[in-house]
């Protein structure tokens, strides 16, 4: 029989020994290697998470903070500059006192920063221009004061009037605001009802205060507007763009228009010679709070004028 000598034995224990050393040597650096792989894709998700959140951040920082305030003349309205962005336009079908023409909701990209009114323009900066243009209507107040008070009793005409003139005296273009545009900066980054949140009060807004909206309270019914700036601003530095007059948006109306035009916005639904109704936006001191509500949307013949109505101005950037 064949025998195997001592060294032989020895030599193949040796290698076997080293067979196995080798095996367990890959096998644990294989586990290396996954732990690395695993470890390295950990980091890259924490860092392209850490990236996502920096980004979702600047975004709330730029919707949240307040653009430059500014006036190109003395006699022109105080303007904010507001961010670009993106909103939900309209409302969700359970929001209370909804009204149709305010869906289906859908997405607006404002892409590029805008101006907008401070405040709706006022008896004193309208009676300015009547009076270096020789505009042929020189608004109505009721008795309730000029000055500070947001101007009334103008039409569409007017205000689009208005705009031309003071683009032509500062050289800068001064227009209405779209309808998307003027929602977008009354939201300010908010899904609510109201930039104020789920109800407004009459502390917030100027409205007929003896009557309630969702949880909100009774409060004064003041009967007539009130002189811009009385009320609390949005995120945007935007005052009472709830309440104390409704405001011209420069769009045509139409009911269907986020179902028919929804690839229109942010521009204006039609063009400036159209003729019709046109949008207008924010609710007054007559009416209910429901009627405040960033989402609402009604209408008025481009020629009418009315105790109730007033416009703000957007300038491009």
């Amino acid at each position: 029989m064949f025998e195997i000598s001592e060294t032989l034995l020895l030599i193949m224990g040796i290698v076997i020994g080293l067979s196995v050393l080798a095996a367990i040597v890959i096998f644990e650096t294989r586990l290396t290697n996954n732990r690395e792989q695993r470890e390295e894709g950990k980091q890259r998700e924490e860092g392209k998470q850490r990236e996502e959140e920096a980004t979702r951040r600047k975004v709330e920082e730029n919707i949240m903070s307040p653009g430059r305030v500014f006036r190109d003349a003395a006699f022109a309205p105080e303007m904010v500059e507001v961010p670009a962005g993106d909103f939900l336009m309209g409302s969700p079908k359970e929001e209370k006192k909804r009204y149709e023409e305010e869906g289906p909701q859908h997405r607006v990209v404002i892409p590029t920063p805008f101006a907008l009114g401070k405040y709706a323009v006022t008896f004193e900066e309208f009676d300015h221009f009547v009076r270096e243009s020789g505009h042929g209507h020189s608004p109505g107040d009721v008795d309730w004061g000029r000055g500070g008070r947001p101007v009334i009793d103008v039409s569409w005409d007017d205000a689009v009037a208005y705009c031309r003139w003071l683009s032509k005296e500062t050289g800068h273009d001064y227009r209405l605001p779209t309808e998307a545009e003027w929602e977008y900066a009354c939201r300010a980054g908010t899904t609510t009802p109201f930039h104020f949140g789920e109800t407004v009060s009459t502390e917030q807004a100027n409205y007929g205060g003896d009557f309630t909206y969702g949880n909100g309270l009774e409060g004064e019914f003041r009967k007539k507007t009130m002189k811009v700036g009385q009320f609390p601003a949005n995120v945007f530095s935007l005052h009472e763009m709830h309440g104390n007059v409704w405001e011209w948006c420069a769009d045509c109306y139409e009911k269907d228009a986020y179902d028919e035009h929804m690839d229109v916005y942010p521009d204006m639904v039609g063009d400036l010679e159209s003729s019709g109704d046109r949008v207008i936006r924010g609710g007054s001191w007559i009416n209910r709070p429901g009627n405040l509500r960033s989402a609402t949307r009604t209408r008025i013949p481009a020629g009418n004028r009315r105790y109730f109505l007033g416009f703000r101005l957007a300038r491009t950037l």
